[in-house]
């Protein structure tokens, strides 16, 4: 087996093993390309079904683009999608395009309170989420199996011990879940499997002719596009493979987490994905 091989078959048993250990699960589907990796390993964890629900966290922020492509993939593939909102702060424009919060309060209403809502109105007892340990500093910190507790808050001191393929799915009722099949995955690892599973991305990863392209898909007014000619999957690969970017976080170009001292640490305390 290659290492894509045994990447793939680790995350495919935890979907597997958290569709069989616990009811009500969800699974975020933010567009981007991590998400959409994990949604076609779903695919091939239950034969080309996904028998979980898709929750997409609109802002009303987002680049058009990635909403297309999300109704366009959303019919093709027949996905249960809820696409949860908080239309309450967008109708009284409690925003920072607005100009009446700063980039952390937008986030926190039009992203984790969003969630927080869906979560609670759809009876939501878990959610699986396409995050990474090497994407940036809080997320080093989570477990394929980490805990919550009922308000979806996050104590990063109280996460199990996980060893080798065991993993703690027994938890205290009332227990909320976040499931990461994808932890140890890199950055590399994700294009690679891009490539080779041929799995349909957003134009907005790659040079248009500008010189520039987004490494990290967010809302438009706070993500910015990197420096880069790379215009498809293989010369991305290529440029992570010569370190072009070693040094250069691979979310620089997403200001809520500058504006949260370079992590997203308080944010996802606070329930944020």
């Amino acid at each position: 087996m290659t290492h894509l091989d045994e990447l793939e078959s680790r995350s495919i048993h935890i979907l597997r093993e958290a569709y069989s250990s616990f009811r009500n699960l969800g699974m975020l589907w933010s567009i981007g390309k991590d998400s959409t990796v994990l949604l076609w390993l779903t695919r091939k964890a239950f034969f080309g079904h996904v028998p979980i629900p898709l929750i997409h966290i609109d802002t009303n922020y987002k680049i058009p683009e990635m909403i297309e492509y999300r109704d366009r993939l959303a019919r093709e593939w027949a996905l249960n999608l809820i696409v949860g909102q908080n239309k309450k702060a967008l109708a009284e424009k409690t925003t920072f395009p607005d100009g009446t919060i700063d980039r952390l309060a937008c986030c926190k209403l039009l992203k984790t309170q969003a969630l927080k809502d869906t979560l609670t109105a759809q009876h939501f007892t878990g959610i699986i989420a396409g995050i990474r340990a090497d994407e940036e500093g809080s997320r080093s910190k989570e477990r394929y199996f980490s805990p919550r507790n009922r308000e979806s808050d996050w104590d990063i001191g109280d996460q199990p011990p996980e060893f080798w393929n065991q993993y703690k799915t027994d938890f205290a009722p009332g227990t909320h879940l976040r499931i990461h099949p994808l932890l140890d995955w890199t950055e590399l690892n994700i294009w690679e499997y891009i490539g080779r599973e041929k799995i349909p991305t957003v134009s907005l990863y790659y040079d248009q002719g500008t010189g520039k392209r987004y490494r990290s898909l967010g809302c438009y007014p706070c993500t910015f596009p990197v420096e880069s000619t790379a215009k498809n999957v293989d010369e991305i690969i290529a440029e992570l493979r010569t370190g072009k970017f070693a040094n250069v976080a691979e979310r620089s170009g997403r200001a809520q987490d500058k504006d949260d001292g370079g992590t997203l640490e308080t944010l996802r305390r606070d329930g944020y994905m």
